[in-house]
C-alpha cells in the first residue's frame, strides 16, 4: 500500500486539492482557531511571515486563524498542551510528543536527500495516510521543510568520525536521539536548546553543532566558525516543522473538520515551494570557504553509524516503525542499488 501511495502521490494531491477547494466553497460556518507559531526571530522571522500568509489563504476554507508568535519553542508547546492555543507550529523534533509517526521524519539518516524529502512530503498528503496524522486529540495538518542539518565544527581539522571523539557537541536536551549519536562518536554531549545552542558554539562552549543553513545568518554562526571552522557538506537529518491542531477541540466547533483539513493540507504542500527557495538561498549565502566535502569512506561510516542508531532508537520506541518503513521505501525508490534495500530490518 505504501509503495502504491508513493507512486501516485503527486496526482492524488492535485485531485484532492481540486475536490477540497470545490467542496469547501459552500461551507457557511467559520472555524475559529488560535494559532501559536514558534519563530526564534519573532515577528520578523520567516516562519511567522509564512504563517501569516497561510492564515490568509485558510480563509478560503472558512478557517479564521489568529496568530501569536513565540521565541521559545518549549513555551509554545506547553501553551498548546494547556489549551491556550488550538494549533501550533513547531520543529518536528519537538512535535514528536504530539505525533510519533510524523515526529519520526527527522530521524538520523532517515531522509538523505532533498529529492527524498520532497517525495515524502507529497506522500504524506495521501488520504490513506490521514489516520496516521492523528494521535490522541492532536492532528498534524502540514509539514514544512527547513533543510538538511549539517555538522558545524570550529576547527576544520575535525574532519573525520574519529576526530570528533572527545569534542563537546551541543545536543537538544529533550531529544534522546542526538545524545545517543554523540555518545556513539565518543564525544561529549552538552545539553542545549534551540534558543542557546548557536550562542554556545559562537562563544566556544562547544566545538560542534548540527544545524540547517537557515540558521546560519539569524544565529550568526559564522562567528563560531571563525577562520578555522568548517561545515560538513553531508546532512545528518532533514529538519522540518510541523503544523498541529487540537482536533478534538475544533470538532466541537464544526462537524466537517476533516474535509477542510484535507484541502488545507494539500494547499500547504503547494506553498512549501517558498520554504524550498529559502533553503536554497540560505545554503548559497554561506561563504563557500566553509563547506567541506567528506571522503567517500567517511560518508559510508556516517551512513552506517546513523543506521545502527536509527535501528536501536526504533527498537526502544523512540522512532515510529511505520514511518521508518516508509522512509526506507522512499530511499530505495530513488536508489534501489542501496545495500539496505535487500535487507528486512526497517
Amino acid at each position: 500500500m505504501l509503495r502504491r501511495m508513493i507512486k501516485t502521490g503527486c496526482l492524488a494531491s492535485l485531485l484532492l486539492l481540486s475536490w477540497g477547494a470545490q467542496a469547501v466553497e459552500a461551507l457557511p460556518q467559520p472555524l475559529n482557531l488560535r494559532f501559536c507559531i514558534f519563530d526564534p526571530i519573532g515577528e520578523q522571522g520567516d516562519a511567522y511571515a509564512n504563517a501569516k500568509d497561510l492564515a490568509l489563504a485558510a480563509r478560503r476554507f472558512n478557517i479564521m486563524a489568529t496568530l501569536k508568535v513565540y521565541t521559545d519553542e518549549g513555551v509554545a508547546a506547553e501553551d498548546f498542551k494547556a489549551g491556550q492555543c488550538d494549533g501550533v507550529a513547531l520543529t518536528t523534533l519537538r512535535a514528536r510528543q504530539f505525533n510519533k509517526f510524523v515526529g519520526s521524519i527527522d530521524s538520523i539518516g532517515g531522509v538523505p536527500s532533498y529529492e527524498d524529502l520532497r517525495l515524502l512530503l507529497s506522500t504524506l498528503t495521501q488520504p490513506k495516510l490521514a489516520p496516521y496524522m492523528i494521535q490522541g486529540p492532536y492532528e498534524v495538518i502540514g509539514v514544512v521543510p527547513l533543510g538538511g542539518a549539517y555538522v558545524f565544527v570550529n576547527d576544520r581539522r575535525i574532519n573525520s568520525v574519529e576526530k570528533a571523539a572527545g569534542k563537546k557537541i551541543a545536543v537538544l536536551e529533550w531529544d534522546k536521539s542526538q545524545a545517543f549519536m554523540v555518545q556513539q562518536l565518543g564525544a561529549q554531549p552538552v545539553a542545549s536548546d534551540i534558543t542557546n545552542f548557536g550562542g554556545k558554539f559562537n562563544n566556544g562552549q562547544v566545538d560542534i553543532i548540527v544545524a540547517p543553513a537557515v540558521t546560519y545568518r539569524p544565529l550568526e554562526l559564522y562567528r563560531g566558525l571563525g577562520e578555522r571552522g568548517a561545515i560538513y557538506h553531508f546532512p545528518l537529518i532533514m529538519v522540518t516543522a510541523s503544523i498541529i491542531i487540537n482536533r478534538d477541540r475544533l470538532l466541537q466547533q464544526v462537524p466537517d473538520l476533516d474535509q477542510r483539513i484535507a484541502a488545507l493540507r494539500t494547499y500547504a504542500l503547494s506553498e512549501n515551494e517558498r520554504a524550498w527557495k529559502l533553503i536554497e538561498r540560505s545554503e548559497k549565502n554561506i561563504d563557500p570557504k566553509y563547506w567541506m566535502e567528506l571522503s567517500a569512506q567517511d560518508q559510508q561510516k556516517y551512513t552506517q553509524m546513523m543506521k545502527v542508531a536509527r535501528l536501536q532508537l526504533t527498537a526502544n520506541g523512540h522512532y515510529d516503525r511505520k514511518m521508518m518503513h516508509l522512509l526506507k521505501l522512499i530511499r530505495c525508490k530513488r536508489e534501489p542499488q542501496r545495500s539496505e534495500c535487500a535487507e528486512q530490518d526497517e
